[in-house]
């Protein structure tokens, strides 16, 4: 089968000519192809190219591929997990769902992919407080960051206490002096300074993710939903609809996996699936393989045995040797029993 299309731009300009487009499978990418500086591409399934994987996560046989192309085309069930995005840099781009493509057909145009130009949430890592500030209050934050760069926390917790106290408003020295608090094992008083600068300024992103990773260490899940909420809706994740974003600030994605955990645990399982999926089109399974534990757990649970291996399979080709490699082992194991059993009781006539 070969998928046709196109990549074009939010605004009519014209397309980068850095502009691939990939195919992403159960949140990996299993085949990319350079577009044309006329924006117009063309993708092979079953290509050498094509690093196919069906629906349960197994990688599908040359012979298997090639020959649905040639008789009856790559199967529904097949791409059920399946879609198109561009990556650009400095662009978003839409996302094209292949569940939907007719599998009989030997090219199918899917469309147009649109990128837009990606803008930054105003105030998401510096707050306007910051330009507010005397110039007394600005030297000391100034002397407190590069005491904290050396390593010199007492020093660094005293220029960030001097700035707050010149300039009570000040959210960057009230969030940087939390931090030197942490790191000085001061817990309360450093949640106590997050959570005056959140104060301060709503759109200052920093201090609500140190406050989600607070309560998600003593499992004050309800917090959690709190404070990761408040990042997704300020996120550009969020502003447009159908759009994966390339952010700079990629540690505020840490945010979909706190809330993904933090739902799962209080029993909102489609809530936790939602920001497990944006948790792996942001990328974060490589910061956090347990995302894909989480996932398997989600889909386990809906009976999607097919998916809940492919996760439990990325985790261990991530983490090989960690801890509970051998209980995932196990799990997977009976997750590739379950889904025996049901293959075979929808195909009886296979027994």
């Amino acid at each position: 089968m070969f998928l046709l299309g196109r990549v074009k731009t939010s605004d009519a300009t014209a397309v980068p000519n850095d502009a691939l487009v990939e195919r992403i499978c159960n949140g990996a990418v299993r085949q990319q192809v350079h577009a044309a500086l006329n924006g117009e591409f063309s993708m092979q399934l079953g290509s050498k190219n094509d690093s196919f994987v069906d629906a349960t996560g197994d990688q599908a046989s040359r012979g298997t591929v090639d020959s649905q192309n040639s008789e009856m085309g790559i199967s529904r069930q097949a791409l059920a997990n399946c879609e198109l995005r561009a990556s650009v840099s400095g662009f978003s781009s839409s996302v094209i769902n292949l569940v939907d493509l007719a599998g009989s057909l030997s090219s199918v145009d899917v469309g147009a992919i649109v990128v837009q130009r990606r803008t930054k949430v105003e105030g998401l890592t510096l707050s306007a407080s910051t330009y507010m500030a005397p110039k007394d209050a600005r030297k000391a934050y100034e002397k407190g960051l590069a005491a904290e760069k050396k390593g010199e926390l007492a020093n660094a917790h005293k220029y960030f206490g001097k700035a707050v106290e010149m300039y009570p408003k000040y959210t960057n020295a009230w969030y940087q002096l939390g931090t030197v608090l942490q790191k000085e094992h001061q817990k309360d008083e450093a949640r106590t300074a997050f959570m005056r600068a959140t104060t301060i300024d709503t759109k200052f992103l920093p201090p609500y993710l140190s406050l989600a990773l607070m309560a998600y260490e003593t499992e004050n899940w309800i917090a959690v939903l709190n404070f990761t909420g408040h990042i997704m809706e300020l996120d550009p994740l969020n502003h447009v609809a159908g759009y994966v974003w390339d952010l700079d600030a990629s540690n505020y994605n840490d945010a979909y996996f706190y809330n993904a955990v933090a739902n799962y645990k209080l029993n909102k399982f489609e809530d936790a699936e939602k920001s497990g999926r944006k948790a792996e089109q942001v990328d974060l399974p490589t910061r956090f393989p347990q995302l894909h534990l989480l996932l398997a757990e989600i889909f386990a649970r809906k009976k999607n045995y097919g998916m809940a291996i492919a996760q439990l399979q990325t985790y261990l080709e991530q983490a090989p040797y960690a801890k509970d490699a051998d209980q995932i082992r196990e799990r997977l194991a009976k997750l590739e029993k379950l889904n025996g059993s049901v293959s075979a009781s929808e195909n009886p006539h296979q027994q």
